[in-house]
């Protein structure tokens, strides 16, 4: 663990991992304890979301394990990198209905980017290895072992590793060259573009690359909730959260658009709404590393399978090498009908002398930050409003 950096591990001890835990505490790596399972495997999710290092989550076998099911299945959904240890009942007691013996691999295989049971000890440096390597590469995800109390208790001379290879395993990074000069042509055509952010601009660590593309083509950027602070939110081309709890220019914006470029997005039901609905005057270029995106939801005019921040790269320096013409002038009816939007229907409240809404809690809250803060919230109204109202100016503070 401390070869793949990781400083933190959040956790809960209990009889079939007390062995690590005995090593732990001779070790420099800080131990949070936390009170519940679940809360270690969320705390592990949200130190990676704010870090953008992988989350490390340390439980015991059966209920232990069985309780980080819901923290996994949120990492999974949202794409986040954390490895989680769960501990087992010794190997030659696994099938035999042993004293909090769980099957958590088969439990967790359908909400794991991959999963293990290791059964020898000399395959543990290589399965801890690879279990860092799969979680933080390609589209990151959870991804769990299962450590029996006899392979833990098992001695072994450590050799480090220095690589992986993963012969079924191979993330494309670096975009099909043959697709990005046809989104460039598609947007040096088009004269009501409209750039959509995602979750995957956070990851691949290309908020900076996409606001100077944004800014290159002149195009109004939205975001989906994960894809907040990919994008400055008090730039004048941000247009607010899409979709269902969205913004009304964000919206409108979708519907009018002849060119939406995703970057980083699922396209969830969210977002969309009707399918058929979505999106219907626009050609769509739909950026992503993880091909099973792509025209899983939505039908797109070009593909591009590559990391966001290498392919946002390359269409950038093809737009240099390009004459793309004033598009500051281009774009001229396209943005004043979006600021017409923004001032007819921008998000609003009452605020009475008595009541504090929550919206002026939150407006006050970033008044007062100036926006260097980390946002947490739970799921709900709560977080909507937090979406709505914080100006999210940077990534990793969601």
């Amino acid at each position: 663990m401390k070869e793949e950096g990781v400083d933190t591990v959040f956790g809960y001890p209990g009889g079939a991992i007390i062995d690590i835990y005995d090593q732990l505490v001779q070790s420099d790596i800080q131990h949070i304890r936390v009170r519940h399972e679940q809360g270690a495997v969320h705390a592990a999710d949200g130190y990676a979301r704010a870090s953008g290092k992988v989350g490390v989550c340390l439980v015991t076998s059966g209920p232990g394990a069985t309780n980080t099911v819901s923290g996994i299945a949120s990492a999974y959904m949202d794409s986040i990198p954390i490895v989680v240890l769960t501990g087992q009942v010794p190997t030659q007691l696994i099938g035999n209905d042993a004293f909090q013996e769980v099957d958590i691999v088969g439990i967790t295989r359908p909400c794991t980017k991959h999963n293990y049971l290791v059964k020898n000890v000399e395959d543990l440096a290589r399965i801890l290895k690879e279990a860092f390597y799969i979680a933080r590469s390609g589209r990151p995800g959870p991804v769990l072992v299962d450590l029996p109390k006899d392979v833990v208790q098992a001695s072994t001379t450590y050799k480090p590793i220095k690589s992986v290879s993963l012969r079924a395993y191979n993330p494309t990074y670096v975009p099909n060259m043959k697709q990005l000069p046809k989104a460039v042509k598609l947007i040096k055509e088009a004269k009501r573009p409209l750039v959509f952010a995602g979750g995957g601009v956070i990851l691949s660590g290309a908020a900076k690359q996409l606001t100077a593309f944004a800014k290159k083509i002149q195009a109004p950027v939205t975001g989906s909730l994960m894809g907040l602070g990919s994008f400055p939110g008090t730039d004048p081309l941000w247009l607010g959260m899409i979709g269902m709890h969205g913004t009304y220019r964000a919206n409108m914006s979708s519907g009018e658009c002849d060119l939406l470029i995703a970057v980083g997005v699922r396209f969830d039901d969210r977002v969309t709404g009707k399918i058929d609905a979505f999106a219907r005057k626009a050609n769509i270029i739909h950026i992503d590393i993880d091909p099973t995106s792509i025209r899983k939801n939505i039908p797109v005019t070009v593909p591009i399978v590559g990391d966001c921040k290498i392919t946002l790269e390359k269409l950038n320096d093809l737009l240099d090498k390009e004459d793309p013409g004033d598009l500051k002038e281009q774009r001229g009816p396209w943005l004043r009908q979006i600021e017409e939007w923004r001032s007819t229907r921008p998000l609003a409240y009452e605020q009475k002398d008595v009541i504090i809404k929550p919206q002026f809690v939150i407006e006050k809250l970033y008044e007062l930050t100036k926006g260097d803060a980390i946002i947490t919230t739970e799921v709900g109204q709560n977080q909507m409003w937090a979406a709505q109202y914080y100006h999210f100016d940077r990534p990793n503070c969601f």
